[in-house]
């Protein structure tokens, strides 16, 4: 019987809470409806994208033809490394606890793509729900479910910049005491934001771009567009969102009318096998 295995992983949106994770802080991410797809269907030898089959050998995968689907943007700040990585794990080795695949994954990251990531991206995309964003306590791997408020509408502008994290200074400011402000006041803001209405997050969004920006992660033209946005009228908040230097912006508005070209983002399932595959 020809060995067939499919995962389905999402990308991420963070809230709040963003370079924290590598500190042992706090963040609020979810899963969203944009997802990667995996097939992987047992061959005589590995064929697909290059660095999909040099993923695929360091998480020791068995002989197969690798498929991706994906509607994930590429570099944008809502890591696609991370989903690829994630499914590669669950296809190669199969059913496992998620924290070990979320580990895995980040194993592969730093081994073969040279990106030194924290495990945010991986635990929003295992660990979210429909509907519910997860609070993510980095010092005690400990993860609990939160009701997302129907009024906190997200929407993502992309800025059209893209950066490879492996070619920057991933992990934002050498300066240890700018670093841990930005950590301690960020992670005030996701306890903040746990019990804020629509328009107090749009606030703390903004204070957290201004952090963001304090430890070396944004860039002029990044905060040019952050600020047209904080701008527009019906915007309640906006930040850069992921690791930096480029991406996607996240923005909090008052309604779908507001940016009417951009749709609102959903609170996704989680990363899965998908069954009867195998």
């Amino acid at each position: 019987m020809i060995v067939r295995r499919r995962a389905s992983i999402p990308a991420r949106i963070n809230i709040i809470g963003e370079h924290t994770d590598y500190l042992g802080g706090l963040a609020l991410p979810f899963a969203s409806d944009h997802r990667l797809v995996l097939t992987a269907t047992q061959a005589e030898q590995t064929t697909g994208d290059e660095t999909v089959v040099d993923l695929w050998r360091a998480a020791g995968g068995w002989p197969a033809t690798l498929e991706i689907e994906s509607t994930i943007p590429i570099g944008a700040g809502m890591s696609s490394s991370a989903a690829l990585c994630l499914a590669i794990v669950l296809c190669a080795q199969g059913p496992q606890d998620a924290l070990a695949a979320c580990k895995e994954a980040q194993r592969l990251e730093h081994q073969v793509l040279k990106t030194p990531c924290g495990l945010l991206d991986q635990m929003a995309m295992m660990m979210s729900s429909e509907k519910h964003a997860v609070l993510i306590d980095f010092a005690t791997m400990d993860c609990k479910p939160f009701l997302l408020p129907d009024d906190w509408l997200f929407k993502t502008v992309d800025s059209g910049i893209r950066r490879q994290l492996s070619e920057t200074e991933f992990g934002a400011s050498s300066d240890a005491q700018v670093l841990s402000r930005h950590a301690t006041e960020e992670n005030l803001r996701v306890r903040q934001a746990l019990g804020a209405s629509c328009v107090e997050l749009g606030a703390l969004l903004n204070a957290s771009h201004a952090s963001l920006q304090s430890i070396g992660v944004s860039t002029p033209e990044i905060d040019d567009l952050v600020a047209d946005l904080q701008s527009t009228p019906g915007v309640l908040g906006a930040r850069m969102m992921g690791g930096g230097f480029g991406g996607m912006i996240l923005v909090a508005v008052e309604g779908s009318e507001i940016l009417p070209d951009v749709p609102l983002l959903k609170a996704s399932q989680c990363g899965f096998l998908e069954k009867g595959f195998e």
